[in-house]
């Protein structure tokens, strides 16, 4: 059984208790008018920037990290809490009963079931002379380190981990659906066998998966992971970012590496802003999750090509969160794991200092196999960093243009005109002017996003099918209230208005909750869902019959025969498909 605090619960809850005196209780505060003030405790500053408004019951860090919010806010923050637990733990602290809604969800069954695995393989490592504790202090992983990450030993037994569920009534089924037991001929037996294991647990503490390193050098895969399931997505999750969240946040930045011991080594030496991204290719979904603690984002990939491509991939993907990334290769060809034991926590620091911007990152692996000293090599490499270098601010352009003209070898104005075509100057193109700010209200949202919202609140599983028409959402606060949601889809597989409401600043919460109170979904739910989502893919699809009309137009004005065919052909296509969503195609033509 779960539970959830409604809205106005909290919020009974925040006015009986003040943001001064629980703040003060972690951070030295000093009255500074009619505020008080002290340094962050989420970001390393010597200049107290810190400041909190006794009269409007909230924080704000006018410092590196931009943290603000309520009273609740700070504690799931500073305490590393979710929305729940910081409010328990406020009414705890203060004696305030506070009333629970309850409600049924069988996932915590299935994280009750990982809990218990993940305790079962702690102590098969912790307990007992084993072939995993050897192999882990081989690799200099001191006790302290493997107690604060879990880490766990699965025995060579084919069934030690079957037997120990079996005598408490576990229902095989789950424990196949999780990856546990694996079962073949009607027999069930242990999936992981022989392997250091490393439990994958999400930002709540809640044991989502595991990773399974073989201690059989002859055994295959290597590393074995948890398959997909109803509590694992690989792509919404970073190994240990539930233990060093905090540390992301007050660094400012976070380092994303490949594997589970680069993560917990650097840990252990004393870096401790890191995750691993279970996998090199990062998600979409695991760079929001980043940007959730900071903007800045240091990628530790392998130097070889498939790390290359993964850093390649990882660039893009964060840059559309608006990160600002860096990439790091660590030298000598050591991973992180390696180089810090070997070198420190003051080298690896230095080596994050040197890492290279996104940028100059590409323009230097676009170079890879060219021989710039021949003309072919020079056409080549400028055909590969023109889109790059058309990404960028006129200034940013500017600069870079005047770098590569001296290392290449290329004129300033034929590397312009590569980017511009006929026209000379940096500016002439709207994509070297700078973007004009979107002037709609932060706050309008269209009647049909915040229909697809109240559907969603009460039938979260339909948030999948978003996943491909996020577009949808084109205002400012849908986009944000979307965002949340696939994020707190991703780590609990569920989520509330309150949850949604409490990451929203306090106007936005306002403006959402009061479109949803005049929005009324009657009858079946994902029947008006699907209609939403069908008038939004009707409505996509003409505005592409348009167009190809247009285009068809255009064709029949030329005499193009064979553009008028091709065109005609996609045109009936669309048109199929409107029809298909129960929309009308514009059977009327201009002759």
């Amino acid at each position: 059984m779960s539970f959830s605090f409604s809205k106005e619960a909290v919020e009974e809850l925040k006015s009986q208790i003040d943001i001064v005196d629980v703040i003060g209780r972690a951070v030295q505060l000093k009255r500074a008018g009619a505020n008080y003030k002290g340094l962050c405790p989420f970001h390393n500053e010597k200049t107290p920037s810190f400041v909190v408004s006794q009269q409007k019951q909230i924080f704000t860090c006018f410092g590196g990290c931009g943290a603000s919010g309520d009273v609740v806010s700070f504690v799931k923050r500073y305490y590393n809490l979710d929305f729940n637990e910081a409010v328990e733990k406020l009414a705890n602290e203060y004696g305030i009963t506070i009333k629970k809604n309850n409600y049924s969800d069988d996932r915590e069954k299935y994280y009750e079931i990982n809990r218990e695995a993940a305790r079962f393989f702690y102590k098969s490592m912790t307990e007992n002379k084993n072939a995993g504790y050897t192999y882990m202090q081989r690799r200099g992983i001191a006790d302290s380190t493997i107690k604060k990450f879990g880490l766990g030993y699965a025995d060579e037994s084919w069934d030690s981990l079957y037997n120990y569920f079996k005598n408490k009534g576990t229902d095989e089924k789950i424990l196949v659906e999780l990856g546990l037991l694996s079962e073949k001929g009607g027999k069930y037996y242990d999936k992981f066998r022989n392997r250091v294991m490393f439990p994958i647990m999400n930002t709540s503490g809640k044991v989502i998966g595991f990773g399974g390193r073989a201690l059989d050098n002859e055994a295959m895969p290597k590393y074995l992971n948890s398959p997909e399931n109803r509590v694992f997505q690989k792509k919404n999750n970073l190994y240990a970012l539930n233990i060093t969240r905090q540390d992301i946040g007050k660094e400012g930045m976070a380092i994303i590496v490949e594997g589970y011991m680069d993560a917990i080594s650097l840990y252990q030496g004393g870096v401790k802003n890191v995750a691993a991204s279970l996998g090199t290719a990062l998600t979409e979904n695991q760079a929001k999750l980043v940007n959730r603690y900071t903007k800045n984002v240091v990628l530790s990939y392998d130097a070889d090509a498939a790390g290359q491509k993964a850093a390649l991939r990882g660039i893009d993907v964060l840059k559309n969160e608006n990160c600002k990334v860096k990439v790091l290769h660590v030298t000598d060809g050591k991973d992180p794991d390696e180089y810090i034991k070997k070198n420190g926590k003051e080298a690896f620091l230095e080596l994050i200092t040197a890492s290279m911007p996104y940028t100059d990152y590409k323009l230097q692996a676009y170079k890879k196999n060219l021989n710039l000293d021949t003309e072919e090599g020079k056409l080549d490499y400028m055909k590969r960093i023109a889109p790059i270098l058309s990404e960028l601010s006129p200034v940013e352009a500017d600069l870079y243009i005047k770098k590569i003209a001296k290392d290449v070898g290329i004129a300033e104005g034929a590397i312009k005109m590569e980017i511009l075509g006929n026209n000379n100057e940096i500016g002439e193109k709207n994509k070297f002017q700078p973007r004009e700010e979107k002037k709609e209200n932060d706050y309008d949202i269209s009647q049909m996003e915040v229909t697809i919202i109240k559907c969603l609140l009460t039938e979260p599983q339909l948030i999948e099918d978003v996943l491909s028409e996020e577009e949808i959402f084109e205002s400012v606060l849908g986009k944000k209230a979307i965002n949340i949601l696939f994020e707190l889809y991703g780590l609990k597989g569920d989520f509330h208005i309150s949850q949604l409401t409490d990451r929203l600043d306090p106007e936005e919460s306002q403006t959402l909750l009061e479109t949803l109170e005049n929005v009324i979904v009657s009858g079946n739910t994902e029947e008006i869902f699907n209609q939403c989502i069908d008038r939004y893919r009707i409505n996509k699809l003409k505005e592409r019959e348009n167009r190809l009309l247009t285009l068809l137009s255009l064709a029949d004005e030329e005499n193009s025969t064979e553009s008028a065919r091709e065109l005609t052909i996609e045109l009936m296509e669309v048109q199929k498909e409107i029809k298909a969503h129960g929309g009308k195609d514009n059977v009327n033509r201009k002759n």
